[in-house]
């Protein structure tokens, strides 16, 4: 007569023994060796909580109406120059030369933050003049509030040198967030919400673009303008000025942040978990085959269930 199965179920044990006893110790190291290794794992795969984390943004950025420039005529050392703090006007005397500036921001998704500055300057020129270099920085208000709200004012350099004479120079490129430390996860920042230029300074070498090169780079939080694609033109007819265009957009951008406290448990659980699953499958196997096999003596309580045998 055929065998076949018709039920089944699992067994269940009971493995009693004294408490100072060979299967005690061989059941205390297995926790041991089933909890605490995860940890070192984990640790040792590079670290067990995150220092640092990446978060995106669309900044909140505002032009400032404020600038200063730079142009380099021909000659050693003619210059002329312009800028919106009246102290560096006034210091500049004979060298200064007022452009026509119109500047416009717009906002193509609607929501209600600027996406793109269109700016162009005009500067009058007479024809005797060439303007063979072109230096501008351009002043903005930068912000951001997703995780802390930080309040800056950052800057765009717009630099380039000719041999020849020059027409207009375009310009098209993006306003990009530098840092040298990351941001915090929460709470105000607002240690560079100070001008990059000391407007009330009487001294010429606080405008000076060197000096304020260096100031600027100290911070640890800073704009700069990428701007891979620009062109110089050349041929400026009679009675026209010089023009700088420029079509600045404004990026959403990839910042670093330090994580909070429950960030850092969620993550550091995740990752605990994943490698303890493993141990606590291999050395529940362990635990079975020792006291199954009676490697160590132990008292085997009744099964739950009695096993039924075909006879």
């Amino acid at each position: 007569m055929a065998v076949y199965e018709v039920f089944s179920h699992p067994e269940l044990r009971r493995y009693r023994t004294t408490l100072w006893s060979g299967a005690s110790i061989i059941l205390i190291f297995t926790l041991f060796l089933t909890f605490i290794p995860p940890l070192f794992i984990v640790y040792r795969s590079q670290g067990f909580w995150k220092k640092t984390d990446t978060y995106r943004e669309y900044p909140d950025v505002r032009f400032k109406n404020e600038l200063l420039m730079v142009a380099e005529l021909e000659g050693d050392g003619n210059y002329v120059t312009y800028s919106t703090f009246q102290t560096y006007n006034t210091l500049q005397q004979n060298h200064l030369r007022v452009p026509l500036i119109t500047s416009r921001e717009e906002d193509s998704n609607g929501d209600g933050r600027a996406d793109l500055l269109t700016f162009t300057l005009e500067l009058p020129l007479a024809d005797t003049e060439n303007i063979l270099g072109m230096k501008l920085l351009l002043f903005f208000d930068y912000k951001l509030y997703q995780f802390s709200t930080l309040t800056m004012e950052g800057m765009g350099y717009l630099n380039h040198d000719s041999p020849k004479g020059g027409a207009r120079y375009d310009v098209v490129g993006e306003l990009r967030f530098n840092q040298k430390e990351p941001l915090k996860h929460t709470g105000t920042d607002d240690r560079y919400n100070t001008s990059i230029i000391d407007s009330s300074s009487i001294y010429a070498e606080d405008f000076h673009l060197p000096t304020i090169f260096q100031n600027y780079v100290e911070r640890n939080l800073t704009t700069y303008l990428h701007a891979p694609y620009t062109a110089w033109s050349t041929g400026r007819g009679k009675g026209q000025p010089f023009i700088v265009s420029a079509r600045i957009s404004y990026p959403e951008e990839g910042f670093t942040y330090i994580p909070g406290f429950w960030y850092l448990i969620k993550w550091g659980w995740v990752q605990y978990v994943s490698v303890l699953l493993i141990f606590l499958f291999i050395f529940d196997r362990i635990k079975v085959f020792i006291y199954q096999n009676q490697l160590v003596n132990t008292m085997v309580a009744k099964a739950w269930r009695e096993e039924i045998k075909a006879s």
